[in-house]
């Protein structure tokens, strides 16, 4: 009754999840598109730099990587939580400000599926985030104005996987996402002139589809010491089923683009990982995600292909010792990516440190990453950020009979 009751409290905290969650950004650039996007890394691999694909570690649920699901011990019940703080600096010609946000990111689970080398894993992951408020105001003009551009939501997505080995060293898997939610933008007009009416156009997008993920892993261990894995997953392009209003309030103008006007890109990824004596561990990985070929608005042209390249590394000196520092993951990690908004020509980059906490009576550690970014360049807008991502990965041994 135990392993039940913990099932459904979890399923119940999926359920609520997208209702008690905000938004984690407060970027200009969230302005854009369908928002700033999320590449749903866990924690752990954040401070590896955002590494997944190539990534097969028994500790951590890999939502980025439905083949690794089948890595999960056949008794193991697994638990990912994830939660962030973000403090920003944005400057343009206007001059800076400062910024800061934070709430929860993800609820993740995965638990083995009939039989060993079976792995199933459900959760609640942001596909896209969107929130700002800027303004802009021109006085030396025969009628100055002010320009006032807000924007909320972003698009969720629950997702289940099944992944399993086709042989000892080979798996697959994939994942299936429901995406919804809904991106709110909103511009006003004002003039300091009261005899000149003012006006405002809000925007509305509303996503509600599926879509799928493919991953493939094939590992290896050497001499007992040297394990290799090669990954790669695969998402194919696809009509992205939304609802777009566009109204104009001055003139009560209302426009319409429903579903034919939306896609969602194909995307690939390879990546590799290297560990030693399960102590050192380094990956790297390479994503290519073709946004210059899908339609927005109807339309073509308005994004360009994403690519991200990440590298990480992992060191515990020893995951059995009985000095608690020993037995403490330190992580390091930077990428490099492309926006996928075309006005946007400059290089994304992050660096990311961080550290496991493990507990010890519980299979449990709390995992902890400090990350710095850079996004644009002067003198158009620019934004710096330190962002601290804390994630509790929850194992416990629930399948199997406890002996008298």
């Amino acid at each position: 009754m135990r392993t039940y009751a913990y099932i459904l409290t979890c399923l119940a905290l999926l359920m609520s999840f997208s209702l008690s969650a905000q938004n984690n950004t407060s970027s200009p650039y969230s302005r854009f598109g369908y928002g700033e996007l999320n590449d749903n890394v866990p924690g752990a691999f954040r401070a590896l730099g955002g590494v997944g694909t190539g990534m097969r570690d028994k500790r951590v649920i890999n939502p980025s990587q439905p083949a690794s699901y089948s890595v999960v011990d056949s008794t193991t019940f697994m638990f990912d939580l994830g939660m962030s703080a973000m403090w920003s600096n944005y400057g343009d010609a206007t001059g800076t400000r400062n910024k800061g946000n934070g709430n929860l990111e993800y609820l993740t689970l995965q638990m083995p599926f009939f039989w060993k080398y079976i792995g199933f894993s459900v959760g609640i992951l942001p596909y896209s985030m969107v929130g700002y408020d800027l303004s802009d105001s021109i006085a030396s003009v025969p009628h100055p104005y002010k320009k006032t551009y807000s924007g909320l939501g972003g698009i969720t997505q629950v997702y289940g996987g099944l992944s399993f080995n086709i042989m000892n060293w080979v798996a697959v898997g994939a994942n299936v996402y429901y995406m919804f939610g809904k991106v709110n933008n909103n511009r006003t007009l004002t003039f300091s002139q009261g005899s000149i009416a003012s006006t405002s156009q809000q925007a509305v997008l509303h996503v509600s589809d599926v879509r799928f993920r493919y991953g493939l892993q094939v590992f290896h261990t050497f001499a007992d010491k040297h394990s290799f894995v090669l990954g790669a997953t695969f998402e194919n392009k696809s009509k992205l089923r939304a609802d777009y209003t566009q109204v104009e309030t001055i003139t009560f103008d209302t426009a319409f683009v429903t579903n034919d006007g939306f896609d969602l890109p194909m995307m690939y990824s390879v990546g590799a990982s290297y560990t030693f004596d399960n102590r050192l561990t380094v990956g790297a990985d390479y994503t290519m995600t073709d946004w210059a070929n899908v339609r927005y608005m109807g339309e073509t042209g308005a994004f360009r292909s994403r690519m991200k390249i990440s590298v990480g590394a992992e060191y515990c000196h020893n995951p059995y010792g009985k000095k608690y520092v020993e037995r403490m993951p330190f992580r390091l990690g930077f990428n490099i990516s492309d926006s996928y908004v075309k006005s946007i020509s400059a290089k994304d980059f992050s660096v990311a440190l961080g550290m496991g906490f493990p507990l010890r009576n519980v299979a449990t550690v709390i995992n902890t990453t400090l990350e710095y970014g850079h996004r644009g360049a002067a003198p158009a807008l620019q934004e710096n950020y330190l962002k601290l991502t804390i994630n509790a990965a929850i194992s416990e041994n629930w399948f199997f009979k406890r002996k008298l």
